[in-house]
């Protein structure tokens, strides 16, 4: 069974938020997928027969004229759908149709006020506010040093800044539009407005993307996939694992087999609240593996953040192989691979992106297993998954939990670990959880849990003195951190209330006997990663 969904094909020439391109066009209920720039005509045409209704160009660090950047094919401006040029993507528009593109000398990064002109299709009615002389205008997001001087044949100015003329083209007769700033980015006020329109009423899809319809669609589609074969899947409680076993199994029902391996760096009670939910709530088959022994011997001596990773993916691996090969009958492997991992694994062996670390999947499971892939949830984001999980029927606190990495407490205790070390970080952690979830903030009526995106508990391996009672200690620091984000590229550090901190803090040195100061980390990112290591 296949379901052909209208679609959006982003080309992506290298910037870092092309994937909230997609994120935008999606929450228009728009199926779209994000291909490399230097695809070739024969894949730009080979996707009409697929739905295909239009095309966003991405943004990119390079510059359009220079020899050596990647080139739109051809085709895209050929095959008669709508176009969306963004930054980098309108100068090339604008250089292979006939324009000019140049440095400037007065680059634009930040926020930028746009007015538009024109009264075209994509810009008409939409705006911030008016200027003193009757204009409309556009709060925006500009990060561009190039520049179009010099308008392609056909097209004409869509949109301007004092420093940038032409910040926007259109040639509506062929359905072409450009813009030099960022409509993909929250900063753009009117950003999803404007994508919205561009996918619905410029490019006519639909509106056919929904979760509900999805579980329908994915459901037949497992089914014919796997016939009557069994599947094992690695379980790690977090969320794309649990929503891809929810799935699986109502698709499949007892033909799963899951496999949860306990390296002895979860988080407290962690294992029972998988083993309720997945086994006896939903019903799913789990083989619950005790390896912390097997993981923490392999860790003890080692500091090393990515000496760490590797030695949870390459035990976990281990582990994993062993209890597979007693499932003699399973012709499956299933992965809750979602949509940024495989963006991003096709980026890196491009060589087009930058590793900052490497991260423990399921993924690095070796050939020896000879078990064909199951990914259900690949071409989702993780929002999408989220919805799916609750369509599922998976507890909100589970489908809502804040990200947690696939080593663990093993990235959040600094230099080596131990167990003691865990076991006090985990007790400190679940503290500072429970209060976030039970401190309510008045104005929203969320919990600081809620209104935070990512927040945790970090051992930091030194000793400061202390006094309790009348006595002098000499203990463990610990560091909270909670960030606000919506897309983990950038976050900042949450204003968490003192009464909040002041109340953690307490009931950390008071209750978890080895700690004796607690630190709150205020950094953002960048300069520094949400996570320590």
């Amino acid at each position: 069974m296949s379901i052909m969904h209208q679609r959006i094909l982003i080309l992506d020439y290298g910037s870092q938020v092309t994937q909230l391109i997609a994120r935008r066009v999606r929450d228009a209920g728009v199926y779209c997928e994000i291909h490399p720039g230097d695809v070739d005509d024969a894949f730009v045409r080979d996707q009409l027969e697929q739905g295909l209704k239009g095309i966003i160009l991405s943004g990119s660090h390079a510059s359009a004229y220079a020899e050596e950047s990647l080139k739109v094919p051809g085709a895209v401006f050929q095959v008669g759908v709508p176009v969306l040029g963004i930054c980098y993507g309108m100068q090339s528009m604008a250089m292979q149709l006939g324009g000019k593109v140049e440095f400037s000398d007065h680059r634009e990064f930040g926020y930028a006020e746009v007015r538009a002109h024109g009264h075209t299709r994509l810009l008409s009615g939409l705006q911030d506010f008016e200027s003193p002389e009757g204009h409309g205008m556009l709060k925006v997001w500009m990060s561009h040093g190039d520049h179009v001087t010099e308008l392609p044949p056909g097209f004409i100015r869509m949109a301007s800044t004092p420093s940038c003329e032409i910040a926007g083209m259109a040639d509506e007769a062929r359905g072409f539009y450009a813009l030099q700033f960022h409509p993909e980015v929250t900063h753009t006020v009117q950003g999803q407005a404007l994508l919205q329109r561009f996918v619905t009423e410029i490019c006519g899809c639909s509106r056919d993307w929904n979760m509900p319809d999805y579980v329908t669609e994915a459901v037949a589609r497992i089914r014919e996939q796997i016939g009557s074969d069994e599947v094992i899947l690695g379980l790690s409680g977090g969320v794309d694992s649990s929503v891809a076993a929810a799935l699986i199994h109502k698709a499949i029902g007892d033909q799963l087999t899951c496999v949860f391996v306990d390296h002895g760096l979860l988080r407290l009670n962690e294992a029972k609240q998988v083993m309720d939910t997945m086994s006896r709530h939903l019903g799913i088959r789990v083989i619950h593996v005790d390896a912390s022994e097997q993981f923490l011997g392999k860790l003890a001596g080692v500091a090393d953040p990515e000496a760490k990773r590797k030695i949870i993916g390459r035990e976990f691996v281990e582990v994993f192989q062993a209890e597979s090969a007693k499932l003699t009958s399973a012709r499956w492997l299933a992965q809750g691979t979602i949509y940024p991992d495989v963006i991003e694994s096709a980026a890196s062996k491009t060589g087009k992106a930058v590793a900052i670390k490497s991260h423990h999947n399921v993924g690095g499971l070796p050939d020896t297993l000879n078990l064909k892939l199951l990914e259900p949830l690949r071409e989702l984001f993780k929002d999408e998954v989220r919805h799916l999980g609750l369509a599922l029927g998976l507890p909100p606190e589970m489908v809502f939990r804040h990200p947690f990495p696939g080593p663990g407490l093993g990235v959040r205790i600094l230099g080596e670990v131990k167990q003691e070390y865990a076991d006090l970080l985990r007790r400190a952690d679940d503290i500072f959880i429970t209060e976030l979830r039970n401190t309510i903030e008045p104005e929203s009526g969320k919990s600081w849990y809620d209104l935070t995106s990512q927040a945790f508990t970090v051992f930091l391996p030194v000793k400061s003195v202390g006094v309790m009672g009348d006595g002098r200690t000499y203990d463990y620091v610990v560091a909270l951190r909670a960030v606000q984000t919506s897309d983990f590229m950038t976050a900042d550090w949450a204003e968490l209330p003192y009464s909040l901190l002041k109340k953690v803090s307490s009931r950390i040195i008071n209750e978890v006997r080895g700690i004796n100061r607690v630190t709150y980390d205020v950094s953002s990112k960048p300069p520094a990663t949400i996570e320590w290591e």
